[in-house]
């Protein structure tokens, strides 16, 4: 199996591996260094939103190339994360899941909050409003799902981006997945923790802190969790990291 991917990138044993030994790195850092890291990833995720606010706002490209490049440009979130050093933990730990998550909603929100205050010019302005809106008008069951299947593309993103050996390869692989859920109007949850607040600090029409957590943002934590733990790490725990004594591929 090593020697079919050769140098350029890590068998899917390996992969499993690697992401299971950062799973448990993180599920052990000091609870200030997960906080800082939850920070920076959410303000990574955050500035990934705001470029896709911007390229979005651009009335002149067609439907189709507007969603391609603003899912494009939108992977510079996941690109931050992976590459410059956020973290957002993959263990459903009650205590690891609800620092991270608090501390990633505090780097988005701080983000967004900033941006209100640095005065975006009206069509930026109004698209940043138009995004929010339709975000908290979904259904319950509609957020849920978009939420379910965005985490199935992000984590195939992160677990691509585990099998480059190069900033280059990670970014690449990054990219794509990225791109696609972006563009099929998928909801994720730690964008959406920029986006509605953005909305709501720019004084959007009918926008309120309780119709965004309870129509957007519940709903779409709920199907990520699903679609992030159920339906791809586990899949790939079981094919991957069960081994004959319950336990999986050598390390890396």
């Amino acid at each position: 199996m090593v020697e079919l991917y050769g140098h350029d990138a890590y068998s899917p044993e390996q992969i499993a591996a690697r992401i299971e030994g950062t799973g448990v790195v993180k599920a052990r850092l000091p609870l200030v260094k997960m906080a800082a890291l939850g920070v920076l990833a959410g303000g990574f995720i955050g500035l990934g939103a705001m470029f896709y606010t911007i390229v979005t706002a651009d009335p002149f490209f067609g439907f189709a190339l507007l969603r391609l490049l603003g899912g494009v440009v939108f992977s510079l979130g996941l690109i931050l994360v992976v590459v410059a050093g956020g973290r957002i933990s993959t263990r459903l730990l009650l205590r690891n899941f609800s620092v991270v998550f608090l501390a990633n909603a505090a780097g988005a929100i701080g983000l967004a909050w900033l941006v209100s205050l640095s005065g975006p010019d009206e069509w930026i302005r109004s698209t940043a409003v138009k995004i929010a809106t339709t975000k908290v008008s979904l259904g319950f069951a509609e957020a849920f799902f978009r939420g379910a299947l965005c985490s199935v593309l992000v984590c195939l993103a992160v677990w691509l981006a585990m099998a480059g050996r190069s900033v280059t390869g990670k970014i690449v692989a990054i990219v794509l997945p990225i791109a696609a859920f972006v563009a099929a109007g998928f909801e994720h949850s730690i964008a959406n923790l920029y986006f509605d607040p953005l909305g709501l600090f720019l004084g959007g029409d009918g926008l309120t802190w309780t119709a965004f957590l309870a129509n957007n943002l519940l709903p779409v934590t709920l199907g990520n969790l699903l679609g992030g733990a159920g339906m791809v790490g586990l899949v790939y725990h079981v094919i991957y990291r069960r081994g004959p004594r319950g336990g999986g591929g050598g390390p890396p």
